[in-house]
C-alpha cells in the first residue's frame, strides 16, 4: 500500500511540475520531442561526398572529412558526388565485408541519418 501510495505521489509532483510554464525564450519541448528545428543541429559531423554506391539496403558513401577519406553506411540515401553531407557519429566497423558488394572494406562508419545540406565545406 505504501508503494501505491508513493507512486501517486510521485505520479502527482510529476504532472504539477510538467504543468508549469517555461521561461520566456525558452523552446518548446514540443520542439524537442518531435525532433523539430534545424536538422543540421542534430548532425554534428559535415563532410563533402567523393564518391557513392548503392548496395540496398545501405547506400556506401565515400567522404572527405579534414582532408582525409572514409567511407560511410546508411540507409539508402539519394547523395552524389560533390554534396555536403551531415551525418550522426555513427559506429566503426574494421574490415566490413559487404556480401552484396564482394568488397571488405578497411573501415566503414555506419551512420543512423545523413543529410544533403547546402552548407559549403
Amino acid at each position: 500500500m505504501r508503494m501505491i501510495s508513493f507512486l501517486l505521489v510521485i505520479g502527482a509532483v510529476s504532472t504539477t511540475a510538467l504543468a508549469q510554464p517555461l521561461p520566456p525564450g525558452h523552446p518548446s519541448m514540443a520542439t524537442k520531442i518531435e525532433g523539430k528545428g534545424a536538422p543540421e543541429a542534430r548532425l554534428p559531423q559535415k563532410a563533402k561526398v567523393v564518391s557513392t554506391i548503392d548496395a540496398a539496403p545501405y547506400s556506401y558513401i565515400e567522404v572527405m572529412q579534414n582532408k582525409k577519406t572514409q567511407w560511410l553506411a546508411a540507409n539508402a540515401v539519394p547523395v552524389k558526388k560533390g554534396d555536403v553531407i551531415r551525418f550522426d557519429n555513427g559506429m566503426v566497423m574494421t574490415n566490413f565485408h559487404s556480401k552484396t558488394l564482394n568488397r571488405t572494406f578497411p573501415s566503414v562508419l555506419f551512420v543512423n541519418r545523413v543529410l544533403v545540406t547546402k552548407e559549403k565545406e
